[in-house]
């Protein structure tokens, strides 16, 4: 099917076309973006508790219908997906183990035994347009007669080893020709629907609640480790399901390392912090980073935040449909060149975020992506000074019509 803006298929738009227009208004930035500070008391928990009440469900029978139309694009007759946030994307399973076999008119999940209730569930739950196949001890004979028919198979090659390739081209599909694709269902996932902003709206809610929660915190003499362990804690009471990645919490000299791990480093007097944290809602990720200073910083770590928040605005305010993501890089790398620190800023600008942590599209010099309405990406700058620590302030947006909406509202001051 033709795909309209949105990334919905043209048989489907009067369910999900211009779902921007139910979403809030977009805050008109003067100067400065607007900042929001979320207060963490008992009726912020008791409105995180209602949305999740709240939550719609997620439909997966027409992303279905687009795989296969980008399967006919790629002259594909099966598509084997190994891919676990794949193939949770269009069925909805969960499981650890598991493929899922995609043909012009059938599709199947096969797993096996220990998987035999929350499978069906879980299909039934997301109307997946699936068969469900469960096997005692090999997969193949389901699988293999799924293809039968097929002349060309399509595995995804980001997510298959050297060896599983083999196997399937050597043995299970050796009368078939084995295609190598990339980004088929990906590309699909870039453009969130209503009911997946809204679990990435929750869970960047959830992130913000539990950072106001604990802010205070920092002032409390904690080791690195331990005030992640207060962030994350705080996150799950929330009803996270767990964490987006291992939370950062890097103080002082380990700031300058942009990912570096919570060590049992106090915070003291003097250091700038950088919390970089998110957290999952029905598989759906948040992202963050803020920096705070505790106590008294130097001149320069104080240059370094005002420098890297406004690359963060420059970044945000540069967002919106059909903007390269290289120009998002560009702005935001832009004020930290002006300010001399251009070889201090080591990373890319961002990417999106979804099922996965790190999906498409990438915001950075070398991308070649083009923005799209529904497209979830982080603008996270940073500058990193061994000498000083690291100053690193990320947002996350969602694309509309007329440039971008935030999903993350904690405020950008440094103040613990």
């Amino acid at each position: 099917m033709a795909q309209d803006l949105c990334g919905c298929s043209g048989g489907n738009r009067n369910h999900r076309w211009l779902w921007w227009r139910r979403l809030p208004p977009r805050r008109r930035r003067r100067g400065n973006a607007a900042e929001v500070t979320i207060v963490a008391d008992a009726s912020s928990a008791v409105s995180i508790a209602d949305r999740f009440g709240a939550l719609p469900p997620l439909l997966v029978a027409d992303r279905v219908e687009r795989l296969r139309a980008a399967m006919f694009d790629a002259e594909l007759d099966a598509l084997l997906l190994t891919a676990a946030s794949n193939i949770r994307y269009l069925t909805g399973f969960t499981g650890s183990a598991g493929v899922v076999v995609v043909t012009s008119d059938d599709m199947v999940l096969v797993t096996d035994g220990r998987y035999t209730e929350q499978a069906a569930d879980q299909l039934s739950a997301s109307h997946a347009p699936s068969r469900l196949e469960i096997t005692s001890t090999a997969q193949r004979e389901a699988i293999a007669s799924t293809v039968a028919r097929a002349a060309r198979i399509g595995l995804e090659a980001d997510h298959i080893t050297w060896s599983a390739q083999r196997r399937y081209a050597d043995d299970w599909f050796s009368g078939h020709e084995i295609v190598a694709t990339t980004g088929l269902v990906e590309t699909l996932r870039r453009s969130k629907d209503l009911a997946e902003l809204a679990r990435m709206e929750l869970a960047a809610a959830i992130a913000d609640a539990a950072l106001a929660e604990r802010r205070s915190s920092l002032l409390d003499g904690l080791t690195e480790s331990e005030f992640a362990l207060a962030l994350d804690s705080a996150m799950r009471r929330l009803g996270a399901s767990g964490t987006s990645f291992e939370t950062i919490v890097a103080s002082g000299p380990n700031g300058a390392m942009p990912h570096a791990r919570p060590t049992d480093r106090r915070l003291q007097d003097g250091d700038l912090v950088v919390l970089d944290f998110g957290c999952i809602v029905d598989g759906y990720c948040s992202d963050m980073t803020r920096t705070v200073a505790i106590g008294e910083v130097d001149d320069t770590c104080k240059r370094m935040l005002e420098v890297v928040t406004a690359a963060n605005e420059a970044g945000v305010r540069v967002v919106g449909p059909g903007v390269a993501t290289s120009e998002v890089d560009a702005a935001a790398r832009a004020v930290i060149a002006e300010a001399g620190w251009a070889d201090s800023f080591t990373h890319g600008t961002g990417h999106g975020v979804g099922l996965d942590i790190h999906e498409a599209p990438r915001v950075a010099a070398t991308s070649t992506d083009t923005l799209s309405i529904g497209d979830v990406v982080t603008v996270e700058p940073g500058v990193y000074l061994p000498a000083h620590g690291g100053v690193r302030m990320e947002d996350s947006v969602v694309v509309t019509p007329d440039g971008c909406r935030p999903l993350t509202h904690t405020t950008k001051s440094p103040t613990p």
